[in-house]
């Protein structure tokens, strides 16, 4: 039964989205991705995919701040990079959530089981791409400045079009891009998704058309999930952790494409 525009949600709602912020925000402590499980939630509850996508975004952003704290020394040290990637991160998340508003509800469905899939793979993978990286972080001689702005504005954009898989997308890029290890290039690339996330909020604040009741109950979850997963990052099995939510990611893509 859709629960769209309801006044008020059933226990049952209340609580699932209150776990389901939880488990996004945990994830996203962890490791990122935690979209895929909230906004499959959101979809299973009824709400429209536009809908669930800007009510997911707002909803679990408080969830990346508490997940920061794991990478606060990584962040702190590296303000000279973050300031001028801050502002490339902002507008690509701008202009990704203005595209979005800009999309039909129809153009944005057919779309949501491929960009679900992507991020699912991205994620999937994700493993093989720290590997990867973190076998070559001092390989690049110097900084390459176009693939930095250039990647990290594109990466953006799409962060604040959809989201899920951001977090990789970002890692990979600053990681070809910058000659530095893998753990402080994971702090900025933790700092890069909270401010893209959040511009993208911003805008959808701005906007409107969001579901509030899923917003302030996947938002409660989500920040307590963050500051878990940032917690206990080293100590969760990240396999069962990342098998499970691709599996998710993958059940909602049969869902929507069946």
């Amino acid at each position: 039964m859709a629960v769209v525009g309801a006044t008020s949600l059933s226990s049952t709602h209340v609580l699932l989205l209150l776990l389901g912020g939880l488990g996004a925000g945990v994830v996203n402590g962890v490791a990122g991705g935690g979209s895929l499980i909230s906004f499959p939630l959101l979809l299973a509850l009824g709400y429209p995919a536009l809908t669930a996508n800007i009510t997911n975004t707002v909803g679990i952003w408080p969830g990346y701040v508490g997940g920061a704290a794991g990478f606060r020394n990584e962040i702190s040290s590296q303000r000279d990079r973050l300031v001028p990637l801050g502002a490339v991160a902002a507008l690509g998340g701008i202009a990704g959530a203005l595209l979005l508003l800009t999309t039909s509800s129809a153009t944005f469905r057919n779309l949501v089981p491929w960009l679900v899939l992507g991020a699912s793979i991205l994620f999937a993978v994700q493993p093989l791409l720290k590997r990867a990286l973190g076998g070559t972080a001092h390989s690049p001689p110097r900084t390459r400045p176009i693939l930095l702005a250039g990647g990290t504005f594109a990466a953006s954009v799409y962060g604040g079009y959809f989201g899920a898989g951001l977090g990789v997308m970002l890692l990979a890029i600053l990681g070809l891009a910058l000659p530095d290890s893998i753990v402080r290039t994971s702090g900025l690339r933790t700092a890069l998704s909270i401010l893209v996330n959040g511009v993208a909020a911003v805008v959808f604040l701005i906007h409107g058309g969001l579901a509030w009741e899923a917003v302030g109950l996947l938002a409660a979850g989500s920040l307590l999930g963050g500051w878990i997963g940032a917690q206990v990052a080293l100590s969760i099995p990240a396999w069962a952790l990342r098998a499970v939510v691709v599996v998710i990611g993958l059940v909602t893509v049969v869902k929507l494409l069946v």
